[in-house]
């Protein structure tokens, strides 16, 4: 996982790359969206706003083809990830929703409004949002990706 401060860093850190230019493309295209609906930018990247009042699951949840960006508008989260090596899969792996899920424990951190969080695809994650979160989650495809400073 890869925890940004702000939008600017993560424009600095990742301002080349088409992939990259549409995750800027869809937090800016924000105002414009309803919450829970699926947007798409070309066929890279799709994006939806969310907010604290959704149910969370109890699984760690996984991807293998997509790894998701969160930007924080409002409010807070908890988010517990781990290495899925280091997880028990209870729901394998699903192609056709880029998801799989598993239990066990992992380290917490707490994130706030302004933080970008790069989730990549060796680990798993779950969440326990604040009541007043909002957020953007953007799905990119793994093809031609890479992390600065990794």
């Amino acid at each position: 996982m890869i925890i940004l401060d702000s939008l600017t860093e993560f424009q600095r850190l990742y301002r080349s790359g088409k992939k990259w230019q549409r995750c800027m493309e869809a937090i800016n295209n924000l105002e414009n969206i309803r919450p829970g609906v699926f947007h798409s930018v070309g066929d890279s990247l799709v994006y939806r706003l969310v907010s604290g009042s959704e149910k969370q699951r109890a699984e760690f949840e996984g991807h293998r083809r997509y790894f998701d960006v969160h930007y924080y508008l409002e409010g807070a989260e908890e988010i517990e990830f781990s290495a899925k090596s280091a997880l028990h899969c209870v729901t394998p792996y699903d192609d056709e929703t880029d998801r799989e899920f598993f239990t066990g424990q992992g380290e917490t951190v707490k994130v706030n409004k302004g933080r970008v969080i790069i989730f990549e695809n060796h680990e798993a994650c779950r969440f326990r949002p604040e009541k007043d979160l909002r957020k953007v989650i953007l799905k990119v495809t793994v093809e031609e990706s890479y992390f600065v400073n990794k």
